[in-house]
């Protein structure tokens, strides 16, 4: 369909692909779902059908919490995740997700390009210490996601950044296509290892980046950028990673989702 793209059968796969089936669990980012016809709970429910396991919420959907539980009991599929961005108040984030099933809790770490580099360092990693004694508790982990805030943007500076707060509940939130603009997937995923928590799934094109412009990079579809998905499968078979995977691309409505739903398939060699 015109709102899908190509569909994902016609992307390209090389003869030999490395499975990933049984490893990966599928989610999303529930702000990409554009079905307002539908109800909540029926939402949940074409998510399940599509072929998506689980999605993350905002830590402003708290106040509906008793909404989304119906959901999740109703439709089998889980909110595996809550995304607080740079938001420091991590406490409600954290409880947020315990009540509602999940396990993570998605953290930005803020860079003021204005001050030194060591200060952002410092400030963030407390807000991190002070947000663990929480999830601590409730079992959670909080996750930090590379961005694009010019801020830990190598393998070895998220490796420094986690190793130093030194928390079994701490770990990235690994987003493969955001790294492209100074790294290379694979070699990040080397370097990481088990720190990786989680991951966010989206496309990078290095021949729309330099092009058409940088934030062009993002504009092809899963499967039809230049991101080597081969190596990515293999390095992520290799750290031994099981657990989820996060769409983080252009949302849709049922069609567009069950498009990106088979597309990690493809990416992921879940099939």
């Amino acid at each position: 369909s015109s709102a899908a793209g190509k569909s994902a059968d016609s992307a390209a796969t090389p003869a030999a692909v490395t499975k990933l089936t049984g490893r990966i669990k599928k989610g999303l980012k529930f702000s990409m779902v554009r079905e307002p016809d539908l109800s909540l709970l029926d939402q949940f429910k074409m998510l399940k059908e599509v072929g998506f396991d689980g999605t993350e919420l905002r830590t402003t959907d708290h106040t509906e919490l008793k909404s989304y539980l119906e959901a999740v009991d109703k439709s089998g599929l889980r909110v595996h995740g809550i995304v607080n961005a740079d938001n420091p108040d991590l406490a409600t984030a954290v409880k947020f997700a315990h009540d509602v099933g999940g396990t993570s809790v998605l953290y930005v770490a803020r860079y003021d390009r204005k001050r030194p580099l060591m200060e952002s360092w410092n400030e963030t990693q407390a807000i991190l210490r002070k947000g663990l004694a929480v999830a601590e508790g409730y079992g959670i982990q909080i996750l930090v996601e590379n961005v694009w805030a010019s801020f830990l943007i190598s393998a070895l500076d998220m490796q420094r950044y986690v190793d130093e707060i030194n928390h079994p509940n701490f770990g990235a939130y690994f987003d493969i296509g955001n790294n492209v603009r100074w790294g290379v997937p694979e070699h990040w995923i080397e370097i990481l290892g088990p720190r990786i928590g989680k991951l966010d799934v989206k496309e990078w094109d290095e021949k729309k980046h330099q092009a058409e412009g940088l934030r062009k990079g993002f504009g092809s579809e899963l499967g039809e950028g230049t991101i080597d998905w081969e190596a990515v499968r293999k390095a992520l078979l290799a750290i031994d990673y099981e657990g989820w995977a996060a769409a983080e691309v252009a949302g849709g409505n049922r069609e567009r989702l069950a498009d990106i739903a088979r597309r990690m398939d493809l990416v992921l060699g879940l099939t």
